[in-house]
């Protein structure tokens, strides 16, 4: 392992007192150190800032932290790269959390070259269990996502190719890996270990995440307008059945409640 190439990783976070200390906790347990770590907070109004305040002493590497308001995730991101030193930078949100020998696989995977992309195993984590550990070959990204938390790119690549595109609410990174792979494909690189454990539930999950996806998959040509349009409508229908059962349950929850009340008069 080369141990003096540095790193920089950034958490980009908003109003995540909930989770934010178990990435923290992670990242303390990193079993490679040469790191820089930045947190870019959005402005947090719950009590993330006091969170932050208080692991900013307990990291056994550089810290640093930003608090003010975005445009958004993928905004986070461009401003902690922008603020980035180190060789190889990886993002890991404030809900996942690195395998605590997350950083030492990629940098022993690393071969120095100015451009490339390292990526990972994910472990997909619901309420508290595993429920699958997988990697999609960056060939193809026509189809799917690369396993874009546990991804390591080199500073090189973003300063010559360009960063997230903020156009973009959920999907900036596929939108951003696809673009990589037209113009350099050679630059990434798979690595056979588990690298981020990845909280379901997020923005890239939801159906606007859906839509933006095939949005971009319409303009590199890999889906026709017509079977673009058709997916939106389906999405937008399944965004409606969602939204009625939430509402269902949301209103059964009710009924039960005044049952529960009305049975203890």
């Amino acid at each position: 392992m080369n141990s003096q190439i540095p790193v920089s990783i950034i958490t980009p976070c908003f109003n995540s007192e909930k989770t934010i200390a178990r990435t923290f906790e992670a990242m303390i347990r990193q079993t490679y150190q040469k790191i820089e770590y930045i947190v870019i907070d959005g402005g947090s109004t719950d009590g993330t800032l006091e969170i932050i305040r208080e692991y900013e002493k307990k990291f056994p590497f550089l810290f640093r932290y930003v608090s003010e308001p975005d445009k958004g995730i993928y905004d986070a991101m461009n401003k902690g790269i922008r603020m980035a030193t180190g060789k190889l930078i990886g993002i890991v949100n404030s809900d996942d959390y690195y395998a605590d020998d997350a950083i030492k696989n990629i940098v022993d995977a690393y071969d120095g070259a100015d451009y490339r992309i390292l990526y990972g195993f994910q472990r997909n984590i619901k309420e508290g269990q595993e429920t699958q550990i997988f990697i999609n070959h960056h060939s193809q990204l026509q189809y799917m996502m690369i396993t874009h938390p546990t991804c390591f790119v080199t500073k090189n690549i973003y300063n010559d190719f360009g960063v997230y595109d903020t156009t973009y609410r959920s999907s900036s990174d596929y939108e951003f890996m696809d673009r990589i792979y037209h113009q350099i494909p050679d630059c990434f690189v798979p690595v056979y270990h588990v690298i981020s454990n990845f909280e379901e539930g997020g923005m890239s999950s939801t159906q606007l995440g859906v839509r933006e996806t095939l949005k971009i998959k319409m303009k590199r040509g890999y889906i026709s307008k017509f079977r673009y349009v058709m997916s939106c409508l389906y999405s937008r229908l399944v965004e409606v059945v969602q939204w009625f059962k939430r509402m269902a349950k949301s209103l059964n929850r009710t009924i039960n409640g005044e049952k529960d009340v009305r049975s203890d008069l």
